[in-house]
């Protein structure tokens, strides 16, 4: 494997599981250091020992609601890699409910660990990029843009996602920091695919209707992020890019 990001550093928040974990070996394994959070302390040491065995890697315990939990471990970070080259921020939440049903503290749980969260990751991060050449990548999802039964509240928060990936873009592209979303489709082997789908018969049906006719991969959101990453998308900035099977293109009966 071609290592293109030797010498630079990741940040990746929720990085100990799921979407976020693949994301953080992808970049490991091409050469970065890599810096995982989550608010686990367990999870965290148990990702960092995996990840040990690719690259150097380390981690922190934090919660993306408190903005100084996550303002120390981006100082732990760099006190100990130096300064940041990449940052994740992919901690969700989400559940079905519908909106007659919601609780208005379920709907704030989710916009404050989707959508503040990821402004806190944002905006903690500033103060150790590097300039220019940092990349900063936003982990969203299809509610940002589609409007769907039961997610009301994770609608919300990640078209709040996508409002704020855009205009950090615009007020740091010109001191060479480039932000980014990933918005992934229906992703197997995720805890947010076997909660949402709502059992194996309606997750076949789901597939029936995806243009490629299959769910996407930890390995094809991980790619994704890596390009993202890398120098490869070095003009690439206030984007959301869908990896989703074409979900978005549209989900009418295929011949």
């Amino acid at each position: 494997m071609t290592r293109i990001l030797t010498g630079r550093t990741a940040f990746i928040a929720g990085g100990t599981s799921g979407i976020n974990l693949g994301i953080a070996k992808r970049l490991g394994e091409a050469g970065a250091n890599v810096f995982v959070v989550s608010r686990n302390a367990d999870k965290v040491a148990s990702a960092v020992a995996g990840l040990s065995e690719m690259c150097a890697a380390a981690g922190a315990s934090a919660d993306v609601r408190d903005f100084e939990s996550v303002s120390s471990a981006f100082q732990t970070a760099h006190d100990r890699f130096g300064l940041i080259d990449i940052v994740v921020s992919g901690a969700a939440g989400n559940f079905l409910s519908p909106a007659a049903e919601l609780s208005p503290n379920g709907f704030r749980t989710v916009v404050e660990i989707d959508l503040i969260g990821s402004f806190h990751v944002m905006r903690a991060a500033y103060e150790h990029l590097r300039k220019p050449g940092a990349s900063l990548i936003n982990v969203s999802a299809p509610q940002g843009a589609r409007a769907v039964h039961g997610q009301v509240h994770a609608c919300a928060a990640k078209a709040g996602v996508d409002m704020l990936t855009k205009c950090l873009a615009l007020e740091w592209g010109r001191e060479g920091i480039r932000v980014n979303s990933i918005s992934p489709g229906w992703i197997s082997g995720t805890e947010g695919f076997d909660r949402l789908t709502g059992g194996a018969d309606a997750a076949e049906a789901l597939r029936r209707k995806l243009p490629m006719q299959r769910f996407g991969s930890l390995q094809d959101i991980a790619d994704t992020a890596l390009y993202l990453a890398s120098d490869q998308s070095a003009y690439v900035t206030g984007t959301v890019l869908n990896c989703d099977g074409g979900l978005m293109v549209g989900s009418g009966t295929l011949p």
